[in-house]
């Protein structure tokens, strides 16, 4: 092999490249099979010790097609060419197979391919991604080849950007449509000779940190709170330590001072009117900006600056579709660009002396980044009457706090609109380059949500000192920010998770901080979210119901709670929203006798047997159950529903309904490979469990002996054989209710168990729903599939931490025909968020599923006056659809057209209203509380899927402990707003 003898012949110095042409060429014999990320990784790795990188030669690149050797010019009659690197070979063929672009060259791109429609723009995006990868990490995959000279030519590529953009704002819908990511774009893509510096600056001092520990103070400075005074600390720094440093790294600190001496130069407000002079001198944005280029020119109060600049972006996005001309847009929305830069720079000098200047800067900030595409326009519609305030000389804590509370969501509005964008190649990236996640972060800081966030935590904080309601959370320093969602206290180790957590392993003995919690969370003892998904997700749902503490935070609360990582905590939220976490070597005598023997013994539920009626041993047609049969016959979706089709016949659809005692008829066959039954394996592991306690056995030993058991039993329920007599009896009923064979109808079977909606426990989401199941032999694989769920790990779990007898769980299962509605989700009949029996809370996601799997939903308040209110948009960008044929896809979506319309909402206040008035309330009758209901919407038509006692945890709520904790909270206090808060 001729590989060998070269080795011998190399000096030590050549070992490393040598090594890493050996990796290469074992890349390349195998890149045609499929491409892994531990195979990326290892591309990416020996790419960076190569001097060409990702590139395999110079080649011209001619107007008809051909590739030319780069001393082998395009000939005249062709045309002239364009000259840069060509890929190497495997590098192309990841772009095919995974559609992962490394290095991406401009200039010879088509327009419409970079643009990547089809695929949610992830060309746009990942070279967004790479562009902070080659930042932050030493080139990235470009380590060496940047230095490799004439692979890019920067004319030719900011020239093939220009012709981009020319291209692609003159598309009304896109610039509509993707107006956040067209613009973000423009801050990456070469253009105008502009280089991203706030990231250059951050990536800079991170690196320099990374070398220089004693550094780290001023980056950490530079990272969260960059001000123009870090240029004169980070020249000091650099004096004082000069003859410390190697001299390539006094370069960089160098150019470190020069780049934030040029990010931190106050932009000239006069020259900004040039940016527009292309537009004509009619149109509003070339008016409106020459009157503020002439009317701010000599202003310096920030004040005034920052609110006029905010108005300025706002006509820009309102106004830019008033030409078509992609060249005129471009220059209107490198102004709107310019103007985000000015207020920056300006924001933080501003440094309001009242509480009104604090709402003014928190309206001035909000505005500007609705106008920068963080927020969608009619999102923005929505929320600026609330958060705009000029009422009086007075004003009452809790609408203050309202305010402060609207400008928090602002920055939470923005922060999912930058992971709904770009989460899709963030993760992709994530699998096989952990740098990637750092892309949010760095996306986050370097815009208006920094500011916002820091004016609101001020405020908040003011406030809340003049009415003694106060957070306590150790460690983290804009402590306003935090808020409380679910009451509850918990003494447990922290445990705080960077990053995505999906398929995480939880221990339901640790308190968790998610940047974004799994969506099949299993019992944990407490959590906080960055992400909090809906209100009314599953999770979110269960977690009230069991009293299990939840918190809403910021990604920067997230990196404060680091320093507690694996240390034990207490932690509290109140009923009010306060929320207390601290080292448990800090908790009072009142929060240590919380945890007293005396005090633990926590309520929990028995599922009531004695009046199970399991003699029924054939499916029943759904509309002859009513909420009477729940827990009896068949669980509650099923009865509940049942119910429904009597008092509402027009939003609900047919069903068929398999009782509790077709399961219980087909567990008591004799079991493979058992001595006895399906029933008698269950019952024997449940004794054998309790036999273990009884002699001592760890707790932990129990729950996997359980586990063992129960998986066990799941294998052989799902080969469990079907009685002739059930399959008949369902080919009869699909015909009679369903209106057509079982094997034509697309139906949903839902799992529906006598343990879910007890008076004080909800079993939401803990069991299977088979989706849209039209094959005949797919339906009958789903009956044992949704038999076998409550034997999951999750569902055992969960119900192990709140039933006496999570055994004696009996699953019936609702099969009702598919609706591929436009957009669904869940409506509570009050608002469990301001504990107001008299509104209603309505959150929905586009696609069937919505919000209960914990999308990220549009949320809204209703009165009882039928007025809405936006808590939250979504920022889900896939909705799943059920097409006729089976099981379903995702498709993509936007988010510049609301979910619900209007007059929508307004059916489903006026349904709310019916519910109350005429459903029977609980088994017996007596329920007089909220309600928990799924629906959704087909081409504007409402459709009933599942009504239940909404439960919430009494415990909790009336816990004397809770409530102390902001009970001299003096909402009603009335503060001045023009008082001086440093007098």
């Amino acid at each position: 092999m001729i590989i060998e003898p070269l080795i011998k012949n190399l000096s030590l110095s050549g070992m490393k490249k040598t090594f890493s042409f050996i990796l290469l060429i074992s890349t390349l014999v195998s890149f045609s099979q499929e491409f892994s990320d531990d195979k990326i990784k290892d591309m990416i790795s020996s790419y960076r010790d190569l001097d060409r990188g990702p590139y395999k030669s110079i080649n011209w690149f001619c107007p008809d097609g051909s590739i030319r050797d780069a001393k082998d010019p395009c000939p005249k009659e062709i045309g002239e060419g364009i000259q840069h690197a060509s890929y190497r070979p495997e590098v192309k063929k990841l772009a095919q197979q995974r559609h992962i672009y490394l290095s991406e060259i401009l200039a010879s791109n088509d327009i419409w391919d970079f643009w990547d429609g089809n695929n949610n723009h992830s060309r746009v995006k990942q070279y967004q991604l790479q562009k902070f990868l080659e930042a932050s990490n030493n080139g990235w995959v470009q380590e060496r080849s940047k230095f490799y000279r004439g692979a890019v030519q920067r004319e030719d590529e900011e020239e093939w950007g220009r012709k981009f953009y020319y291209t692609v704002l003159g598309d009304n819908d896109l610039i509509e449509r993707d107006f956040f990511l067209l613009r973000e774009s423009l801050r990456d893509l070469p253009h105008d000779g502009d280089t991203n510096l706030a990231q250059e600056i951050r990536s800079d001092s991170k690196i320099l940190a990374e070398k220089y520990p004693k550094f780290m103070d001023l980056r950490i400075k530079i990272h969260g709170n960059p001000q123009a005074q870090d240029i004169k600390a980070t020249q000091d720094w650099l004096n004082e330590n000069r003859d410390k440093l190697k001299s390539e790294d006094i370069g960089t600190f160098e150019k470190l001072i020069a780049n934030m001496q040029e990010f931190f130069e106050p932009v000239s407000v006069s020259n900004l009117k040039d940016m527009v002079q292309d537009w004509p001198a009619e149109s509003y944005i070339r008016t409106q900006t020459e009157y503020f280029s002439s009317r701010y020119d000599q202003d310096t109060e920030p004040r005034i600056l920052v609110p006029a600049a905010a108005n300025l972006m706002c006509d820009i996005r309102e106004n830019i579709k008033q030409d078509r001309r992609g060249t005129r847009r471009t220059s209107a929305l490198e102004l709107s660009l310019r103007l985000e830069e000015l207020i920056f720079q300006q924001s933080s000098n501003w440094q309001p002396q009242d509480i009104r200047g604090y709402l003014d800067k928190i309206f001035a900030l909000s505005q500007a980044l609705a106008s920068a595409g963080y927020t969608e326009r009619w999102e923005w519609e929505q929320v600026q009457p609330q958060i705009f305030y000029t009422e009086g000389k007075q004003a009452a804590a809790s609408e203050l706090l309202r305010i402060v509370n609207l400008g928090r969501s602002q920055v939470e509005w923005g922060t999912g609109m930058v992971y709904a964008i770009y989460g899709d190649v963030v993760e992709e990236y994530s699998r096989f380059e952990p740098l990637a996640y750092g892309f949010y972060d760095d996306r986050i800081r370097s815009s208006l949500l920094l500011p916002l966030g820091d004016t609101v935590g001020q405020v908040g904080a003011l406030i809340n000192r003049q009415i003694d309601m106060v957070s306590d959370v150790q460690g983290v320093e804009n402590i306003s920010t935090v808020r409380g969602l679910n009451a509850g206290y918990v003494k447990g180790v922290l445990q705080v998770v960077s990053g995505n957590a999906e398929d995480m392993e939880v221990d339901p003995n640790k308190i968790y901080i998610f940047d974004r919690p799994p969506s099949d969370l299993k019992p944990v003892a407490g959590i906080a979210t960055v992400s909090e998904g809906n209100l009314v997700s599953h999770v979110q749902l269960l977690a009230r119901n069991l009293g299990i503490p939840n918190a809403a935070i910021t990604i920067d609360n997230l990196n404060d709670l680091k320093a507690y990582d694996g240390k034990e905590v207490f932690y509290a939220v109140s009923p009010k929203g306060t929320v207390v976490l601290k080292s448990a070597s800090k908790m009072t005598d009142d929060e240590k006798e919380l945890f007293a023997v005396s005090k633990k013994e926590k309520k929990t539920i028995r599922i009531p047997e004695d009046k199970l009626k399991l003699d029924g041993k054939q499916p029943i047609d759904m509309s002859i159950v009513d909420s009477g049969d729940s827990g009896i016959l068949c669980g509650p979706k099923a009865a509940n529903l049942g119910q429904l089709k009597k008092l509402f016949p027009e939003h609900v659809v047919n069903g068929i309904v398999i009782p509790f005692g077709v399961f219980k008829d087909h567990m008591d066959q004799n079991m493979p490979g058992a001595s006895g039954s399906y029933w008698d394996f269950l019952v024997s592991a449940f004794a054998k469990a309790e036999q273990m306690r009884a002699s001592s056995t760890p707790e932990d030993e129990v729950i996997a002996y359980q586990l063992g058991e129960l998986e066990k039993l799941r294998n052989a329920i799902a080969k469990m054989p079907l009685k002739n007599s059930l399959i008949s009896s369902l080919e009869a009923d699909f015909k009679r209710n369903l209106g057509g064979s079982m094997g034509q109808v697309p139906v949903f079977l839902r799992s529906d168990t006598n343990m879910e909606d007890l008076e004080e426990f909800t079993g939401a989401g803990l069991n299977l729903t088979v989706f849209n199941a039209v094959d005949r032999d797919k339906i009958l694989k789903g009956i044992r599939d949704v038999w076998a769920s409550p034997y999951t790990e999750r569902s055992f779990k969960w119900r192990q931490a709140y039933l006496e007898n999570p055994e004696n769980v009996y699953p019936s299962i609702l099969i009702i025909p598919t609706v591929d509605v436009d957009y669904s989700g869940v409506l509570i009949t009050k608002d469990f968020i301001n504990n107001n029996n008299k509104s209603i809370t309505v959150a929905m996601s586009r696609g069937a599923g919505g919000a209960v799997d914990g999308q990220s939903a549009e949320t809204y308040i209703i009165d009882e006056s039928g007025n809405s209110r936006l808590i939250s948009p979504a920022r889900e960008n896939k909705m799943r659809k059920l097409p006729s044929t089976g099981g379903s896809v995702m498709e993509h979506v936007d988010f510049d057209q609301r979910v619900v319309s209007s007059e929508n909402l307004e059916k489903i206040h006026d349904f709310a209203k019916e519910v109350h008035k005429i459903m029977p309330g609980s088994k017996d009758g007596s329920y007089k509380g909220a309600w928990d209901i799924e629906l959704g919407f087909k081409d504007d038509k409402l459709y009933l899927f599942q009504i239940r006692p909404f439960v919430e945890n009494s415990q909790a709520a009336n816990s004397e402990y809770l409530n102390s904790i902001d009970a001299q909270a003096k909402l009603d206090t009335q503060l001045l707003l023009n008082k001086n808060i440093y007098e």
